[in-house]
């Protein structure tokens, strides 16, 4: 009976069917190919106006720059694959009803992300420059600054589940929960040991997750087994190859809200490697956030945008919002400015990316970065180098055991021409850093979802808390240190005896970064 279960499930399982789609493609354009080789001239000056035009088109266009000069070598080195894929990639339903969708969210939620104009008269009195961030950042990003907020550091995913698994045993009211992996295993068994006990005690669960997780780490059925529990639960962009690229824009952000006064975020997934539970590529260094407090409202809002992308009504907000709060947190100060933010892939606007370059075009004294990968457009490689030549000491901690040995190889590339101007790299010699921190002068931290890389800053939905003057700043920057005291510096003569094959591949890969 097991052979002919196993049977069954080697002709109609998912890859056996995904695999017998492609073959079905690659028949079709071959096809399509001996059709046009009887028409060949026609062919090629038709093919060579309609590569003009798009040429013309991208060179025009409001984008990267680094984007641009990857479709203009693809389309004239390979132009039907070029100029097939670039159309594939512009014209797409999907993704344009998606980016509607949240813009008329935002339009609702509006009245709930107004900025308090007293905040920015008191953050006024002190910085005009932090006044210019914030606005932009609100304006842009939709989201406000926030006083009376607590924040509290985690610099390693298991102090954060501790702690998490501690305030998801008092929620009262509901739990909101968006996150990039979930993987079963301890720590998710015991998030979702608690998640059920919290139904039975009349608490709303609602839990979205990305959908890469169905390819290798949960089934397809997922969400109906959470529901049984009495849990809601969404995917987010399931994967169905080769039908939409709006599943290029993944849901990349970790966000938890409880009963509307506390907020997580941060690099730490729903997955025991993040917890170090179980190894992979040595000791994982991973940080997160907890907010307490008025800037909770924002991460609440970020929540239900993703929530309600697909449903005909969307969810009634006032009753999610909170305007009063439990007594402070012990030991944690609401000093300064917090602001939470997200940053959309389908708006135009570089939220994630505007905010690091701005801490760096800004910075006195020094910019920290914590960071797993570095594959950087130009314009984030000169506001490192700008802030360099300016005097200020701009510090990199990357890992040194990499979770993707393609993502390590184009860093790599990047590391002479940062080296050479005076930017420091350091490697996390016990393993691997999924930590995205930043942190200036001793007045400015962010901590989020928020990658150096073009997924992160260009096509992913994700999310940070940008933090000023306060307290917990110097929690993140002394952990910053003592993860520095773990690393080996890299340099011009580590670069310089690097493996060849491994520096030309990275060369090679670089051509195409932004498209990966």
């Amino acid at each position: 009976m097991r052979k002919v279960k196993g049977l069954w499930k080697l002709l109609f399982g998912r890859t056996t069917l995904l695999a017998v789609f492609l073959l079905l493609q690659v028949a079709m354009l071959a096809g399509g190919f001996a059709l046009l080789d009887k028409y060949v001239f026609v062919f090629n000056y038709v093919l060579g106006f309609v590569s003009l035009l798009v040429l013309l088109y991208i060179l025009n266009a409001r984008q990267n720059s680094s984007f641009k000069l990857t479709w203009l070598m693809l389309i004239i080195f390979l132009p039907v694959f070029g100029i097939s894929f670039y159309l594939f990639t512009r014209v797409q339903p999907g993704t344009r009803f998606i980016s509607r969708r949240i813009d008329q969210l935002l339009d609702q939620q509006e009245p709930y992300l107004a900025q308090d104009q007293e905040v920015l008269r008191q953050l006024e009195k002190q910085s005009s420059q932090q006044v210019g961030l914030v606005r932009y950042i609100h304006d842009y990003g939709k989201y406000p600054t926030y006083v009376n907020t607590q924040v509290k550091y985690f610099p390693l995913g298991e102090d954060k589940f501790r702690e998490m698994v501690r305030q998801l045993e008092q929620a009262k009211e509901f739990i909101f929960m968006e996150y990039f992996i979930v993987d079963k295993g301890f720590m998710w068994d015991t998030v979702l040991e608690i998640l059920t006990q919290k139904v039975r005690e009349g608490v709303e669960v609602r839990f979205m997750y990305d959908g890469t997780c169905s390819l290798t780490l949960l089934p397809p059925n997922y969400p109906q087994k959470l529901q049984q529990r009495g849990i809601k639960c969404k995917v987010f962009s399931r994967i169905l190859p080769f039908l939409s690229t709006h599943q290029n824009n993944r849901d990349h952000r970790k966000v938890l809200v409880i009963d509307g006064h506390t907020a997580f975020t941060g690099g730490v997934n729903l997955a025991d490697e993040y917890i170090n539970e179980i190894e992979r590529f040595g000791h994982w260094k991973d940080t997160a956030v907890m907010v307490k407090g008025e800037a909770v409202r924002s991460f609440t809002l970020m929540f239900l945008q993703m929530w309600d992308i697909h449903e005909s009504e969307p969810t009634p907000i006032d009753q999610y919002i909170r305007y009063e709060f439990p007594l402070q947190e012990p030991g944690l100060s609401s000093e300064g400015y917090v602001t939470p933010y997200g940053d959309s892939p389908l708006d135009r606007e570089s939220v994630g990316e505007r905010v690091y370059m701005d801490i760096l075009y800004s910075a006195r004294n020094y910019v920290h970065i914590m960071t797993p990968y570095l594959i950087l457009d130009e314009e984030m490689v000169e506001s490192m180098i700008y802030a360099v030549k300016r005097g200020v000491e701009v510090k990199i901690i990357m890992p040194h055991i990499p979770d993707k040995l393609y993502a390590y190889l184009l860093a790599r590339t990047y590391y002479p021409e940062l080296i050479q101007a005076g930017v420091r790299i350091y490697e996390y010699t016990p393993g691997f850093v999924h930590a995205k921190v930043f942190t200036s002068d001793d007045k400015k931290a962010v901590v989020g979802t928020i990658n150096l890389d073009f997924r992160s800053l260009y096509l992913h939905f994700e999310d940070a808390v940008y933090m000023y003057d306060n307290p917990e700043i110097q929690v993140i920057e002394a952990d910053f240190q003592e993860t520095l005291e773990k690393c080996r510096e890299i340099t011009m003569e580590n670069c310089r005896d690097y493996n060849v094959f491994k520096k030309i591949l990275g060369r090679l890969l670089r051509l195409i970064a932004p498209l990966m």
